[in-house]
């Protein structure tokens, strides 16, 4: 064999050798394991004043954001008024995200399917959301929850959320209301332990809100 295509074939060996080397994606460390979707969390916020605010995420257990409006990038920064439109356009921060599921589990409700928009009507006041906030919630996820005879709720309220994702504001609010629930369909009216609602958040001064669902 010919010096040059002895040259070529190490080559080739070598180069081979090195792409087999690279560290593919599924192998980054920061990478999340075993992670389950928030969808549609909306982060209302109302400050005293019209104030120009950067809001940041950021995922203590590994994360990402994998959907958002207005385009989250790097943080959102957005002027909002008192009334809460941000950059005249929009009345909440839209965003998904992935994070290990490690939600809790042990307490929650079982729901049936005809009585979700009373419950969530009901155990959303509860918690001192907005007629707005609850509206915006039961309009856009009561006609999506059809596929089952029941629905196991668990409710997952802030200590349990700033485990997994945490929102930093520039101008931090007073008061930051934050619940999601983990939602699982079902045809067996099991019963759960009930969910003891906690603490609640005043809605007063500068305060913002948080809502989302994880299937």
């Amino acid at each position: 064999m010919k010096p040059y295509v002895i040259a070529c074939l190490l080559f080739v060996v070598l180069m081979v050798n090195l792409v087999g080397c690279r560290k593919k994606p599924d192998d980054d460390p920061k990478k999340c394991k075993n992670c389950i979707v928030v969808y549609k969390p909306n982060i209302y916020i109302y400050p005293k004043q019209t104030l120009n605010l950067s809001v940041a995420l950021s995922f203590p257990k590994g994360g990402r954001v994998v959907e958002s409006i207005p385009t989250y990038g790097s943080g959102w920064n957005v002027t909002v008024t008192p009334e809460g439109k941000m950059n005249n356009q929009y009345d909440y921060l839209f965003y998904e995200s992935e994070q290990p599921d490690e939600w809790q589990y042990k307490t929650g409700y079982t729901i049936a399917r005809d009585s979700l928009e009373i419950f969530f009507n009901g155990n959303m006041k509860a918690y001192h959301f907005k007629a707005n906030e609850i509206k915006d919630f039961v309009d856009y996820w009561i006609p999506l929850l059809t596929g089952h005879d029941y629905y196991h709720i668990y409710p997952q309220e802030r200590p349990v959320i700033e485990e997994l994702i945490k929102v930093r504001f520039s101008s931090a609010p007073e008061h930051f209301l934050r619940l999601f629930y983990v939602v699982k369909g079902t045809n067996t009216p099991s019963p759960l332990k009930p969910h003891a609602i906690g603490n609640t958040v005043p809605r007063t001064g500068y305060h913002a809100a948080e809502w989302g669902v994880v299937l």
